[in-house]
């Protein structure tokens, strides 16, 4: 009964090969494995693209959080500006009020200053005139000394 069995087996596989029935389902299978294959590979690539994938959206992530803060910061900057423009326009003001004071001292300074140097050089100029008017007082008492004298004998 085995050989009879066996028989018929090899009677259908011959059959099934010469209809062309067996030649389909055997593409159909490698085509079928072809698949697979093809499916596995592109899981393999997008097991490899997942780290990249998820380091990138974590990137993007981490700089649209940093772009989000850098607004915030610069909001935050303007309002303390905004906050702080009245009390700067004062210090403005006091700055400018004490530059201003300070100009003037410094210009009343350099007078007095100028005023003492042209005193001092006065005084130092003064002896030398004092002794020249001295001089020149002693030189005409001795010019009227002799007419005096003159007049004396006469």
């Amino acid at each position: 009964m085995n050989k009879f069995l066996e028989f018929g087996r090899k009677a259908l596989f011959y059959a099934k090969v010469l209809s062309g029935y067996e030649e389909r389902r055997i593409r159909n299978y490698r085509l079928m494995l072809e698949k697979r294959l093809q499916q596995a590979e592109e899981k393999k690539l997008a097991l490899r693209k997942l780290p990249e994938q998820t380091i990138l959206t974590e990137v993007r992530a981490m700089v649209e959080d940093m772009q989000a803060l850098n607004k915030k910061l610069e909001e935050t900057e303007a309002a303390i500006d905004d906050y702080f423009k009245p009390i700067n326009t004062q210090a403005e003001i006091l700055m400018k009020q004490q530059l201003e004071g300070e100009e003037q001292t410094m210009t009343e300074m350099m007078k007095v200053l100028e005023t003492k140097a042209m005193i001092e050089e006065a005084q130092t100029h003064k002896p030398s005139k004092v002794d020249q008017i001295s001089a020149s007082e002693t030189h005409s008492q001795e010019t009227e000394s002799p007419t005096k004298q003159e007049a004396q004998m006469r």
